[in-house]
């Protein structure tokens, strides 16, 4: 199963990378690890949303056949505050592979979703995955589009149906364009912000969401 974590506190960009906090990961039953974190290589990133009480300041994957338990504790340990979910993983655009520890070419967006209380779960979803994936790829630059729907909270209270992963080029933080792939073009520019705001309105995605630029590393 895939567990992911938002984590709050200073540090975090050197505690994440530490060779002792990996080896931590792996005794406590995690194959894999995914660490992005909001870092100095993405402090120029226009687009930041915050609804939690603070930003986030780095979130991390991990992949387990075991419980979550060990996996949240230790997370816990580390961040002043840490929220976690399982999630079910859906991959509509597989993003480049990189070395191990080897930081991803890429402005990786990750976005906190949360389903409007005007809509129920199925048809959400629909609108989400069935519809707006399509919108999201066809209308953004983007090169790598994780999906991860909610399955149960594990660590915390915070209400979160989804989160989403999205990789740009890194000329996405500053320039629209670059983030629309739009090639400098304003009037397909215009177009293609139209058409993903009206699908995202469509899903509740316009608001009650975080956006968070991070670095993005696998291990």
């Amino acid at each position: 199963m895939k567990l992911m974590y938002a984590l709050w506190g200073s540090a975090l960009d050197s505690a994440l990378h530490a060779p002792h906090f990996h080896e931590a990961v792996r005794a406590a039953g995690a194959t894999r690890l995914q660490v992005n974190v909001d870092d100095a290589d993405v402090a120029a990133a226009m687009l930041r949303i915050t609804t939690f009480d603070a930003p986030v300041r780095a979130v991390v994957s991990a992949w387990t056949q075991g419980e979550a338990a060990a996996i949240s504790g230790l997370l816990a340990g580390l961040a002043e505050r840490c929220a976690g979910w399982e999630v079910e993983e859906r991959i509509p655009l597989v993003p480049p592979p990189t070395a191990n520890g080897v930081r991803s070419p890429a402005l990786a967006q990750i976005a906190f979703l949360r389903i409007p209380p005007d809509l129920d779960e199925g048809e959400w979803l629909h609108r989400w995955q069935g519809l707006h994936t399509k919108v999201a790829i066809e209308t953004q630059a983007t090169f790598g589009y994780v999906q991860n729907r909610v399955v149960r909270t594990i660590l915390g209270t915070d209400r979160v149906d989804a989160l989403v992963e999205e990789l740009f080029p890194m000329a996405a933080m500053t320039d629209v364009h670059a983030f629309y792939g739009s090639g400098g073009d304003d009037a397909e520019l215009q177009r293609r912000i139209k058409r993903m705001i009206n699908s995202v309105t469509a899903f509740g995605a316009h608001t009650n969401l975080d956006a968070v630029p991070t670095s993005r590393y696998i291990y």
